[in-house]
């Protein structure tokens, strides 16, 4: 990471797609194809695991730290497998909505895939060797994960704790029965995850064949109704009920006033500690297979992290615990010779977390929306204190995009401080541009900017609303905003500009 270059934030659920969703098909590789003609480096993502409706479909919040969101495996690529055909490809509601319908998706794409998991159950010798090779690399928990999501569409999406004793309990013999009832069940969820590691590694080829890295996110916590912690309920807070003790989140921040309760469990240390933080190397070595940098989220909590009551109903009364992150790291590096880790050192940051980055070379992120309050002299988020070994963003998916925040919610106090800082005054339709460009001019070797600020969107288009649960993760970039020769050749000349093709 220690060289410059740029590039651009944007989900998969975000690409275009005649589906009602982003996916891995033929969209995905003409961003590729934009991100190289405009010189870019770099594509950050979004957690890539499975989402929910009942977790206001987050990336955040998944039922599996390992396994991938199947509604971006593309029908375009299923068909030239000939898993569809043409004919059942137009049974799929091609969609204009300008916001994602998550329900709709789910109900029309699970229909198309049963069709082709007959199909692919018909041609199986197609496909067996490269069927058997993803099983062997990842039946550890490939085989939890899909018994997972089968029990409990089996007991009706009941949280796991509600199964019945012998299952939540993972009764050896009892899940053994119940799996062989399931099987056939149990073998679609294992072919689904076939089918989306197959086409995202594919796409993660072509994208490191055109020299652009992906940088992926994978969220410090596990959501408590997933394989992990049916699985590993050794390494959690949990009560004699295995519900949780403890629930996870952060104090009153910039974002909220009563602070955010993510309700994940929170983990045992102690135990993670006695086996040898098992859990962590594992989500390490798998995320490294998809990834070429890991964007951790919430990075201070390997030090120190915010432990709530479950029965607290706000995040204001918890408590601040202190995690071994230097042992963990010690451990990371005898696994991993090389750390491609970009932390997310946002919020309440204190000296141990930056003494643990520097001690590891581990980049920090910069927001430019953050700079310029009666702090900025020495506002580390201010350009001209930035440092070499960070990641400067316009803003992130949590943020509004430039041109909403220029028109919505900065003060007119920072909104002067703004105009002095660039000596002159911009509108807010300047004010993405303006953003961009400073970005670029950063001393820091990686700059990111959200697809949206490339394009100069307003407040409409913006991704999520932290502390809130419903209308979050919807934004479609369709293909009639997907950028201009003229947007990917500015781009590309600003890049060569500052150095950073």
């Amino acid at each position: 990471m220690n060289r410059r270059g740029s590039g651009i934030l944007m989900h998969i659920s975000s690409l275009p797609s005649e589906y009602g969703i982003g996916d891995l098909g033929p969209a995905a590789y003409k961003f590729v194809d934009f991100l190289r003609n405009s010189k870019q480096s770099f594509w950050q993502v979004l957690p890539l695991n499975p989402t929910s409706l009942v977790s206001g479909n987050s990336p955040y919040a998944s039922f599996s730290a390992f396994a991938g969101n199947t509604l971006f495996i593309s029908p375009d690529l299923l068909n030239q497998d000939e898993l569809l055909t043409k004919e059942e490809l137009l049974t799929l509601s091609s969609s204009a909505e300008e916001k994602l319908n998550f329900e709709k998706v789910s109900r029309e794409k699970t229909k198309i895939f049963k069709l082709a998991y007959s199909r692919f159950l018909e041609k199986k010798n197609k496909f067996i060797e490269n069927y058997n090779v993803f099983y062997q690399h990842n039946r550890d928990w490939l085989d939890d994960f899909a018994k997972f999501m089968t029990f409990k569409a089996h007991f009706d999406d009941q949280v796991w704790s509600a199964w019945p004793e012998e299952i939540r309990d993972r009764n050896p013999e009892a899940i053994k029965k119940l799996g062989i009832k399931l099987q056939d069940e149990i073998d679609f969820q294992i072919f689904l995850q076939f089918l989306f590691f197959r086409q995202w590694q594919n796409l993660k080829n072509y994208c490191n064949e055109n020299n652009i890295r992906i940088i992926g996110d994978i969220p410090y916590y596990v959501n408590y109704d997933s394989a992990e912690v049916w699985t590993n309920p050794q390494f959690f807070k949990l009560d004699e009920h295995k519900r949780p003790a403890f629930v996870a989140g952060v104090p009153p921040d910039y974002f909220s006033a009563t602070g955010q309760l993510w309700g994940n469990p929170v983990y045992d240390w102690d135990m993670l500690q006695k086996n040898n933080y098992s859990l962590w190397l594992e989500r390490l070595r798998q995320n490294l297979t998809l990834y070429d940098i890991i964007r951790i989220d919430h990075f201070r909590g390997f030090l120190a992290y915010w432990e709530v009551p479950a029965s607290e109903e706000t995040a204001e009364n918890g408590t601040w615990v202190e995690a071994p992150a230097d042992d963990l790291f010690q451990k990371l590096r005898e696994q991993f010779s090389d750390l491609p880790i970009l932390a997310e050192d946002l919020g309440v940051i204190t000296d141990d977390v930056i003494a643990l980055m520097k001690k590891y070379s581990l980049p920090g992120m910069r927001i430019l929306m953050f700079a310029f309050d009666k702090s900025l002299p020495k506002n580390s988020y201010a350009p001209h204190n930035h440092i070499k070994n960070c990641v400067v963003y316009t803003g992130t998916h949590d943020n509004n995009t430039v041109r909403g925040w220029f028109e919505q919610e900065i003060s007119e106090e920072d909104r002067q401080r703004i105009y002095q800082y660039l000596g002159r005054e911009i509108s807010a339709a300047e004010s993405p541009q303006v953003f961009v460009r400073m970005a670029l001019m950063s001393v820091a070797d990686i700059v990111i900017i959200p697809m949206q600020d490339i394009l100069g969107l307003g407040a409409e288009h913006r991704m999520n609303r932290p502390a809130t649960l419903n209308g979050n993760w919807k934004w479609r970039l369709n293909h009639n905003l997907f950028p201009s020769q003229e947007i990917s050749k500015h781009l590309a000349e600003m890049t060569e500009i500052f150095g950073r093709s």
